[in-house]
């Protein structure tokens, strides 16, 4: 398993490549399939908010893992115009250009942690990241590789 995945955002169709890349990942990291949905969602919201707004931009992808609990982090990050108020992008239903509203916020509410970094006229970095624990038979498995 690749445990970092880079995708380059520009168009729609990356749009869909970053969301495939992050269930693959999501899954190889044992996640429920509606967890790992549940990511794909997260990424692709995110991915279409750089589309729209910026243009182009960069989406990682990285497991993580700790004692008890297996991570997929997102970091998105664009160099974009930045976002001049955060607290009202991350409310339900603001739209800066015709959309739904539901990027950020959906985005915010489908991940475990998420945090967004913007300056003006300098881009936006979001990163954001879902956790699953491990169950005992894993922690075992990688007690005992560890002895080796």
């Amino acid at each position: 398993m690749d445990d970092q995945i880079h995708v380059r955002i520009g168009c729609d169709d990356d749009l869909v490549a970053a969301r495939a890349e992050a269930r693959t990942l999501a899954t190889a990291l044992g996640f429920s399939r509606t967890d790992a949905t549940l990511i794909a969602t997260a990424v692709s919201e995110i991915a279409r908010n750089i589309v729209v707004h910026v243009g182009e931009g960069e989406i990682r992808m990285e497991a993580l893992c700790n004692d008890t609990r297996y991570g997929l982090r997102v970091v998105a990050t664009d160099n974009g115009p930045g976002i001049r108020n955060t607290s009202t992008a991350l409310e339900d239903g603001y739209a800066s250009r015709g959309g739904l509203g539901l990027g950020l916020p959906g985005a915010r509410r489908l991940m475990d942690e998420f945090e967004i970094e913007t300056e003006v006229d300098r881009g936006t970095t979001v990163r954001m990241t879902k956790w699953r624990q491990r169950d005992e038979l894993e922690r075992l498995r990688d007690r005992d590789r560890r002895a080796s």
